[in-house]
Formats: C-alpha cells, structure tokens, sequence
C-alpha cells in the first residue's frame, strides 16, 4: 500500500509491517541514503527494566567480601601467571 508524504516529511509504517519487524513506540529510526533509495534501520531502545535477580538461579551460594577479595587476586595472580613479554595489555 502506497502513503502520501506529510507535511513534516512523515510517512506512516503499515502496522503489518511495524508487528512483524517488532517495532514499537521509542524504536529509533536510523535512515541512510542508498544509491537512488532510502534504508531505514529500527534499533530498541535500552531497556529500562532492573537486571538484579537475573542470574539468580546460577548462584549456588553467597559468598563474603573476603572470599571476593581472595577470588579477585587469585585471578590476577592467574592471569599474571599466563602473562609473556610481547602480550598485549
């Protein structure tokens, strides 16, 4: 189905087409000019739900400061271990 161009230069996406590409409100449309066309790109937006919680069923147990300190420099002392002149930082 073909659309007339707005005033504003605003051309409406059919809703079969929006459903089917997941686009929703706050999306951005990135446009480039190619040849003798227009390409348009919809990214998400970032999501604004909290992540806490979400590897939860992976935890086996706590583990204190102190362990995450021991934890920490073992895997320096690791990654020093497996250092050779030359590597990159």
């Amino acid at each position: 189905m073909a659309h007339t161009v707005g005033e504003k230069g605003q051309v409406v996406i059919e809703k079969a087409i929006r459903e089917a590409l997941g686009i929703q409100p706050g999306f951005v449309a990135v446009q480039r000019l190619v040849e003798d066309y227009l390409e348009i790109r919809f990214l998400p937006p970032e999501h604004d739900r909290s992540l806490r919680g979400a590897l939860a069923s992976y935890v086996q147990r706590p583990i204190s400061e102190d362990e995450w300190e021991q934890a920490r420099e073992q895997a320096w002392s690791d990654a020093a271990a497996r250092w050779k002149p030359g590597d990159e930082a």
